[in-house]
């Protein structure tokens, strides 16, 4: 039996980011990860500008692009900037990172512990040694990702999810690259990811719409059109959470994927899960802290699941509408910054 004033499940951005800075104030807070290693996950692998390039330290940043390449079958478009647009990181090294961060600040992280049962104050889990511990706890924070145990112990159901498949290839790769081809992914798009001495390459779509095994289908058509040669069995699929109901509630509290923060239209997700995360932190710290930070991501966030419903139940407008949007880009009537989560 271990006592806790906060129990925080999923060892990822948003649950180590709301961990340390829970810590960092004096709280006592247990960590626990379902996987015996923090930080892998299937994962693009990219961070923007405007939202956390200026944020991580050097030495986790592989590759810096100020320009991206973007495809449709009808136009071909770079936009470019002075600064990185986005930067590419491992997400494997990131996480190690933000788990220093969090053992510094004082979080006891239990890797390899999957909860087992729930129930009020108190959670129950199974270790990969095969022991089982019972943690109590005055608040619970799930953080464990779109399939959430937490979520699911608050009654939430999930209706809107995203797929991406992805691989990573080796190669040098010199662009970033971003294909939206409506006949092939709907309102999802194809990528080109590179990182040090390899690419992350892959594709997102709407589950509504999409199965895991028509979009490998495909990404593996569009692949070979690019003349890239993928091997499918390394292709790793991840569910994207765009169903947001909030992050307050009677039981407990909910950030990043498990809250459903991720981008619907993009699959964007490490700066909502670590915007999340701190905000979650401010408001069990102090109870009257309004999180002015919050509000802005769930404005954006609702934009972008908008677009999204509406490009997938509009099938025959899809394409019209990508084909749009890269115009208006061209022109700069949108600016490339307004399809990030970051503000």
């Amino acid at each position: 039996m271990e006592q806790t004033e906060i129990l925080v499940v999923g060892g990822g951005p948003g649950g180590l980011a709301c961990a340390t800075m829970l810590a960092q104030n004096g709280a006592r807070v247990v960590l626990a990860e379902r996987k015996p290693v923090v930080g892998p996950k299937v994962c693009a692998g990219g961070i923007t500008w405007h939202g956390l390039i200026k944020h991580v330290p050097p030495s986790l940043i592989e590759r810096e692009f100020p320009e991206q390449l973007i495809v449709t079958p009808r136009q071909r478009l770079v936009v470019a900037e002075k600064n990185p647009i986005i930067a590419t990181i491992n997400r494997q090294r990131l996480g190690e990172w933000m788990a220093g961060q969090a053992a510094e600040a004082g979080v006891t992280l239990l890797s390899g512990a999957r909860v087992a049962e729930l129930a009020a104050n108190r959670a129950t889990m199974e270790r990969d040694n095969g022991q089982r511990l019972t943690v109590t706890f005055e608040h619970l924070v799930g953080a464990d990702g779109s399939n959430s145990v937490v979520r699911r112990f608050l009654g939430l159901s999930t209706t809107a999810m995203g797929l991406g498949l992805n691989c990573m290839a080796p190669g040098a790769h010199p662009r970033m690259e971003w294909h939206l081809d409506a006949p092939l992914f709907g309102s999802g798009y194809a990528w080109i990811f590179p990182h040090c001495e390899v690419a992350s390459i892959g594709a997102y779509g709407d589950c509504r719409h999409f199965t895991a095994q028509r979009l490998k289908q495909r990404l593996l058509l569009w692949a070979d059109r690019q003349g890239l040669r993928l091997d499918a069995q390394t292709l790793r699929a991840g569910l994207v959470n765009f169903d947001y109901r909030g992050v307050r509630f009677a039981q407990g509290w909910l950030v990043g994927d498990a809250a459903g923060l991720a981008s619907g239209l993009t699959g964007e997700g490490i700066y909502p899960a670590l915007v999340s995360g701190q905000a979650v932190a401010r408001m069990i710290l102090d109870p009257r802290y309004s999180a002015p930070e919050l509000k802005t991501l769930a404005h954006k966030h609702c934009r972008h699941s908008r677009v999204a419903t509406f490009a997938g139940n509009a099938p025959r407008l899809c394409g019209p509408l990508m084909e749009a949007l890269v115009l208006f880009l061209r022109m700069k009537i949108i600016d490339f910054h307004s399809l990030e989560m970051a503000d």
